[in-house]
């Protein structure tokens, strides 16, 4: 495998860095020593990543050849003031990728490491390539899509041993690099997971990013009071209407509850975001209404959320 020659490409005896230096470093604590090693699907968001890391006060290098990454670790823990490091090491350095295994087991020796991989969906990653016109590493003698499978296929031996697999899809920047922060801040909440709660209308599909799906359609619907019909759940008048209703009350306490006791141990399983979606007829009123309601109990509960209306109407 032979990829493309980039221009940014790191050089041994220089490889290309970004430094974060932080405000009055001599007198904050010293942490201890610590290497993530960054890599992924090209396209995936590995850059942002690298810059979220940076932002933490991390020593970050892009694109360091893999057989300068024991001397790299030596440098970090010989130093004082380079603790927390993190570098990106991906399908750029070519077939010499291939000795990442053998040396990371070596580096694990010496140093805590983490592997972080990141990955999105091939739909996802073409859209991107187009979306940015850049070419894929890989080079342009082949159609995208035959790049990504060649480089999933080589990829697949350094995912296995990666400590974090970060799917990519769901995010955009800000969100990964939100969701990265949150992920490797220091003595950061155990409440690390992303709560997407999404509302739609079945009429349009189930939405195929969904991990959990409820069906609202049983409660009342406001599409035939005709004052509330072009109106949405987020309307105050609407979301009164629908929580009139008993029903509506003990299904938001009944299913805030589950999720809240869910929660923790999709944590534990390692799961990073999930995705509740809640869907009614048109996704207008009712999924609308429900979604900000246990939206608001988990962000009361302590989680991250993200509230989102795929067919409420703009």
């Amino acid at each position: 495998m032979t990829p493309r020659k980039s221009s940014a490409s790191a050089k041994p005896g220089a490889p290309h860095r970004k430094k974060k230096i932080a405000h009055a470093a001599a007198h904050e604590p010293a942490h201890s020593a610590e290497l993530v090693i960054i890599t992924g699907m090209s396209g995936s968001g590995k850059a942002s990543v690298l810059k979220a890391f940076e932002d933490l006060g991390y020593y970050c290098v892009d694109n360091l050849p893999v057989e300068l990454i024991p001397r790299f670790a030596e440098v970090a823990l010989q130093s004082s003031e380079i603790r927390r490091t993190a570098l990106v090491v991906d399908v750029r350095e070519g077939s010499k990728l291939d000795l990442l295994p053998g040396i990371l087991k070596a580096v694990r020796r010496m140093i805590p490491t983490k592997v972080a991989f990141l990955e999105a969906s091939d739909a996802v990653l073409m859209r991107r390539f187009s979306e940015t016109r850049r070419p894929h590493p890989l080079g342009t003698n082949e159609p995208v899509n035959t790049s990504l499978k060649a480089e999933r296929k080589h990829l697949a031996t350094i995912r296995a041993l990666a400590d974090i697999v970060i799917d990519t899809s769901k995010f955009n920047v800000h969100e990964l690099r939100a969701h990265v922060t949150q992920r490797f801040r220091e003595q950061s909440s155990e409440k690390s997971i992303l709560v997407s709660c999404v509302s739609f209308g079945f009429r349009h599909g189930v939405p195929e990013e969904a991990d959990l799906v409820f069906d609202v359609r049983f409660l009342p619907n406001p599409h035939f009071v005709p004052e509330f019909r072009p109106l949405t759940g987020r309307d105050p008048r609407v979301a009164k209407y629908i929580r009139s209703f008993p029903q509506t009350k003990e299904f938001i306490k009944r299913i805030s509850d589950l999720l809240v006791y869910l929660l923790p141990h999709y944590i534990r399983e390692g799961k990073s975001y999930l995705t509740i979606s809640f869907g009614c007829t048109g996704g207008q009123h009712r999924s609308v209404m429900i979604a900000e309601e246990v939206g608001k109990s988990l962000h009361k509960a302590g989680y991250r959320v993200k509230v989102a209306h795929r067919d409420m109407p703009k």
